[in-house]
């Protein structure tokens, strides 16, 4: 995941305290170093204390921006004290920034906030600040409380969220995906507008099966690429039952797909991972679509472009693999609980103790020696998020769901493939929303709670209709 840098904008008003303000800035900076977040901020030598209040301070700042702004994911605005809303806004208009912005306030100490030289008044600047980027027409995020010590845990997560809001927001803005192959006849659930996502900069990039098959098949086994391959497939995944034909033709097929994927700049895939490949080809991709997705290049079943951008965003968020789940099946009466399912190409990274099997549920309908490539394994309890992105065509818009929840360790016993348990608060209600709404029969998912991060970037930042469970 590349490397991104959050701006800062120290805030001051000349008749509060020049003193809090330097503290300030170095509480912000030094909390930014704790996360491992790296930042972007005026120096004390070129305005008052490094901060921004007068327009040539604005100025400033937002040249400072302008020649870094490639490398700039998100905005933070620190109000040490009262602050100098207009000062502020200038520098991130001057700036030319469309990214994420948050908004936070120093609190008072009421021990000494009655006297002006302790006094901050950074409560009532956030009022200001944020009235005043609302008329600029940039959109902000705010704290969970108004007014926050920067060096507190509290505020630190919400740091957090922040820099996950911006990672998620950089990262579709410009993301590239490949659609590999037509979806399955029958799943019309998983259509989508390739339009509605590119007003949001996500791009679609088509790639026939057949552009696959044709050129797999004219590499020899002893080719050095396939020899790495199939050498790289065995170190993945236990796979001493698999036949060595069918893991040199997904080696093959593995090293046409990354080609083109790296002369594309292809950011994720969504395959179409039955029934062409089973019949034309003789394996099942799920292995493959696994080794991308721990590499951090979802990839999604059953060409669903739809799906694959809600791994990629779950990924964005918390910096780890995600996998696309079927809702699957009730589990017993726990109106709380489901089982998630898929044949077999979840991240092994995802799954305790993963095995390469042939994929039970299309080895009937294909046979057992096409059908060689899918994972079997369980993913381990914890928390987790959930979530769903969608175009609505009818209305023009791309909409999405996002929610948090536990995977639990209670008894399973369904066919071989990906599987887990989910405990979901009201599970019930959510399914009743997820099908007036016209969502997809699947989700994805990455493990710990990212969902409020989800949110704030669909909602906020990319203007999607969202809702949270």
């Amino acid at each position: 995941m590349k490397k991104q840098v959050i701006a800062v904008i120290v805030g001051n008003r000349g008749f509060f305290d020049d003193r809090v303000v330097g503290e300030g800035r170095k509480a912000i900076l030094e909390v930014c170093t704790k996360l491992n977040i790296e930042t972007l901020v005026l120096d004390v030598n070129l305005t008052k204390m490094g901060a921004v209040e007068t327009w040539d301070d604005a100025v400033k700042c937002a040249e400072l921006f302008r020649q870094h702004r490639e490398r700039i994911a998100g905005v933070l605005v620190t109000l040490p004290n009262f602050g100098d809303e207009k000062g502020i806004a200038d520098a991130i208009r001057l700036s030319g920034l469309d990214v994420p912005i948050l908004i936070h306030a120093c609190p008072d100490d009421l021990a000494i906030f009655s006297a002006l030289a302790g006094r901050r008044d950074a409560f009532c600047g956030k009022f200001s600040v944020c009235d005043v980027l609302q008329q600029y027409g940039f959109k902000h995020s705010l704290t969970a409380l108004h007014v926050m010590d920067p060096s507190g845990e509290a505020f630190q997560q919400e740091l957090l969220k922040f820099h996950a809001v911006c990672r998620v927001v950089s990262g579709l803005r410009g993301a590239r995906i490949g659609a590999v192959g037509a979806r399955p006849d029958s799943f019309k659930t998983v259509r989508y507008s390739e339009k509605l996502l590119e007003r949001s900069g996500i791009s679609v990039s088509t790639l026939d099966m057949s552009q696959i098959f044709d050129p797999a098949r004219r590499l020899t086994d002893s080719d050095p690429r396939v020899t790495s391959r199939v050498s790289a497939i065995k170190d993945y995944v236990p796979c001493q039952c698999a036949p060595e034909p069918s893991l040199i033709l997904m080696a093959k097929m593995s090293v046409v797909l990354e080609e083109w994927m790296v002369a594309n700049a292809i950011d994720a895939t969504a395959l179409q991972c039955w029934s062409s490949i089973q019949q034309n080809y003789g394996i099942n991709s799920c292995t493959l679509m696994s080794m991308m997705s721990d590499q951090l290049l979802p990839s999604a079943c059953e060409v669903d472009i739809s799906g694959v951008v809600t791994m990629l965003a779950l990924q964005l968020a918390s910096g780890r693999p995600s996998a696309l789940v079927d809702w699957n099946n009730n589990y017993g009466d726990d109106p709380d609980k489901c089982v998630f399912f898929h044949c077999g190409n979840w991240a092994k990274s995802l799954l305790a103790k993963p095995e390469m099997i042939s994929a039970e549920i299309l080895g009937a309908a294909f046979g057992t020696e096409n059908t060689w490539g899918a994972i079997d394994g369980r993913t381990a309890a914890g928390p987790f998020t959930y979530a769903r992105v969608d175009t609505d065509d009818l209305n023009g818009q791309i909409k999405a769901y996002c929610g948090d929840g536990m995977l639990t360790d209670d008894p399973l016993t369904v066919m071989s493939g990906t599987k887990a348990v989910a405990q979901i608060p009201d599970l019930q209600q959510l399914f009743q929303k997820v099908c007036r709404r016209g969502f997809a029969h699947h989700a994805a998912i990455t493990t710990g709670h990212v969902a409020a991060a989800l949110e704030e970037a669909f909602g906020t930042y990319l203007g999607w209709d969202t809702f949270r469970h």
